[in-house]
């Protein structure tokens, strides 16, 4: 025993030794980048021209395949959508097996299969793997292509770009490239509700036999496999598949500014506006500038300690993140410095993200910033490699983008020789500030004034990129007053005085959310009094009421009072129908917008602020008079949503006309939810008492 005790003992004074000599106010200078030891795969050209790698790892009995068709950028022209579509649909079964016989077949062995439309994926046990990768084929090569699965799919994609419509997020993704690129750029192009509307199955059809292909195909096959068994399954499942020859595109280049400009999308509804500081580069990866560009880009906006982080979040709280994101090719990329931010901070946000950009141009990184930055990217790179798929692809990578054959094996070490004077070097050439392009997408509203003074100039565009000329807005405000159009409205339901005698209604519907159904029931008493229960089978999941001075709102157990606001804003009402107080209270103030299309009728534009300050935007269609459409937000806590309703199927309840579908759209955080309803039946002046608000 006293043996092993001196031995510890003398292992803790050597310790404490050690420790004497090693200087802790000084950070350790990092090592040697090492050469990585990264396995080479087994390369071979099936028949039909595949380019097959495979990584033989045996650590875990799993095998992952990928497919990838080398298409590079597809310009569609009125066809916008296709190739999604289509490649949506190669998961919808074969000509052999529908897809619910396809997708139980990969079910029960356990595996994985997706297939896109330039792409392929399976994954299984090693022992199913040869099944797994089978059907993977069978989906590449036979897809079924169904009328009954394209009406679901394109029925699909058309709600969901017309649920995105009013989301700044969504609209911005889509200007972005088109104000970039020019719209009739592969990739500038963007679908819409017409493109994919006017799509047919045989537009699939033509789409898959011209792009999907074993032309400029790469299979990699990961895992516990021998080369030569690779190969065999290979052969005999996607061997004798015979396509298209594709050619890559050659694509002109497309210019910067030539001087900064700002480009502006007004959505109205927006409580957080998108902003984007974007120019164009030419940067491949064998290029000299790869590795110091992609840490310059880290350094800026990579993460939490990037500069535009540190600055718009941090130090402004404008937002809750800022970002850049650096994109590299064969085809012309973006440089894209990004925020989400409050509307009335958007003029400031523009002027510290351009301020970020020419700092980083002008000023030297610190050596503390620059070894953050390698640290942290090393640490990434060094976390992707214990993914044996992730390493496999390195190899096609290395075909494709004709690079050197030890780039990733050297990867480290050409990342930690990059200096200080390298970053303001590529930042200079590759991070414009004089000739770039800032594209705002929010409430313009409350960030214009402030924009203006920044002394660049400001462009206009519609949320599909179209340019608004100067003066077009003001020309398409109508002579019209508001509160006629509010008249109009009220006439066409039927007239303030039958109005005026609906004391209290009842009001029972159906509502569809995510495949679900529920019932709701809303009562309503006069002046302002309020009630709705959502059940669903019979069980109460949300429940609202507000009896004149106070209310509540309870989801399941959790039960929360109105807040001051949300009584405030109920109480500024004094009548069943809205638009009578609109007339009657001077204290809301009602503006005319504009006209704009809904549902491709016109419709007035009508900004309505209430007497708390709440704004909404209210469209009336110019022929019927009748409200078609409402916006809003709200808040709760520290989450803004904005909501959309669209009215229609007007229906005469006694004298009075209401709505009887009701589509609601509901937007926060950049998530999106749409809700369906349907009046089932309305009672007006019976059945309702002040017990039902308590």
């Amino acid at each position: 025993m006293k043996k092993y005790i001196m031995i510890a003992a003398g292992a803790l004074l050597m310790q404490y030794a050690q420790a004497q000599t090693i200087d802790r106010t000084q950070q350790p200078k990092p090592g040697p980048a090492p050469v990585l030891t990264i396995k080479d795969p087994v390369k071979y050209i099936l028949p039909n021209g595949i380019t097959l790698l495979v990584v033989e790892n045996h650590s875990l009995p799993k095998v992952t395949a990928n497919y990838l068709i080398d298409l590079g950028p597809v310009t569609e022209g009125s066809k916008a959508g296709v190739v999604s579509l289509m490649g949506q649909m190669l998961n919808e079964g074969t000509k052999t097996m529908p897809k619910a016989v396809f997708d139980e077949s990969v079910e029960k062995l356990g595996a994985n299969v997706r297939l896109s439309s330039s792409s392929a994926y399976v994954s299984a046990l090693t022992r199913y793997f040869k099944e797994a990768f089978t059907l993977m084929g069978q989906g590449l090569k036979d897809p079924a292509f169904t009328q009954e699965s394209f009406d679901k799919l394109k029925s699909q994609e058309i709600t969901g770009l017309k649920s995105s419509a009013k989301s700044a997020a969504a609209i911005s993704g889509r200007v972005n490239n088109a104000l970039v690129y020019g719209k009739t750029h592969p990739n500038g192009e963007f679908e819409t509700e017409e493109s994919i509307q006017a799509l047919t199955v045989q537009d699939i059809k033509d789409a898959y036999a011209k792009y999907v292909t074993p032309s400029r195909g790469y299979l990699t096959i990961v895992g516990d496999i021998k080369p030569a068994e690779a190969k065999a399954l290979a052969t005999e499942v996607l061997g004798n598949w015979k396509g298209a020859a594709l050619t890559l595109p050659t694509l002109p280049i497309v210019a910067n500014p030539a001087k900064t400009e700002i480009d502006v999308v007004d959505v109205p509804s927006a409580v957080q506006t998108e902003i984007n500081v974007i120019n164009l580069v030419d940067i491949k990866k064998n290029n000299p500038d790869y590795f110091a560009v992609i840490l310059a880009s880290y350094i800026l906006g990579g993460g939490a300690e990037s500069r535009l982080f540190m600055n718009l979040r941090e130090k402004h709280g404008f937002t809750y993140g800022a970002y850049s994101e650096l994109g590299t090719g064969r085809w012309q990329e973006t440089f894209d410095a990004s925020a989400s931010v409050r509307n009335a901070k958007v003029d400031s946000a523009v002027t510290e993200m351009l301020n970020e950009i020419k700092r980083i141009r002008t000023d030297k990184v610190t050596d503390e910033e620059l070894n953050t930055a390698k640290a942290l990217y090393n640490g990434s790179f060094a976390l992707n490699l214990e993914d044996p798929a992730r390493t496999a692809t390195f190899a096609s990578n290395i075909l494709i983008n004709d690079l050197p054959a030890d780039f990733y094996k050297t990867y480290l070490q050409k990342v930690n020789a990059v200096t200080a004077d390298d970053i303001l070097r590529v930042s200079q050439k590759y991070f414009n500030y004089d000739n770039t392009r800032v594209v705002i997408v929010g409430g313009s509203a409350q960030f214009m004034d402030g924009l203006k003074k920044s002394g660049y100039p400001i462009k206009m565009y519609d949320k599909f990129a179209n340019p608004v000329v100067e003066g077009a807005q003001t020309a398409a405000v109508p002579d019209v007053k508001p509160a006629d159009i509010i008249k109009g409205y009220i006439d066409a339901i039927g007239g303030a005085t039958e109005l005026k005698k609906v004391t209290s209604y009842t009001t029972t519907s159906d509502m569809a959310m995510q495949g679900m159904k529920l019932s709701v029931l809303q009562k309503k008493m006069a002046p302002n009094m309020e009630a709705m229960t959502i059940s669903m089978g019979g069980n109460v999941v949300m429940k609202q009421d507000f009896d004149g001075s106070k209310g509540y709102q309870q989801q399941g157990p959790n039960k929360k009072d109105l807040s001051a606001d949300e009584i405030a804003q109920k109480k500024v009402f004094t009548s069943l129908t809205e638009q009578l107080d609109y007339l009657t209270n001077p204290a809301f103030k009602l503006a005319v917008k504009g006209i704009q299309k809904v549902n491709g009728a016109d419709a007035y534009q009508v900004s309505v602020t209430d007497p708390t300050g709440k704004i909404s935007t209210e469209y009336y269609d110019v022929k019927s008079k009748l409200l078609v459409k409402n916006e809003s937000t709200t808040t709760s806590g520290a989450t803004t949503v904005n909501v959309t309703v669209d009215y229609g199927d007007y229906r005469k309840v006694g004298s009075v006309m209401f709505p009887y579908k009701q589509t609601i759209t509901q937007s926060a955080g950049g998530q999106e939810q749409t809700f369906e309803m349907t009046v089932t039946d309305i009672k007006l002046n019976t059945g309702v008492t002040a017990d039902d608000f308590k």
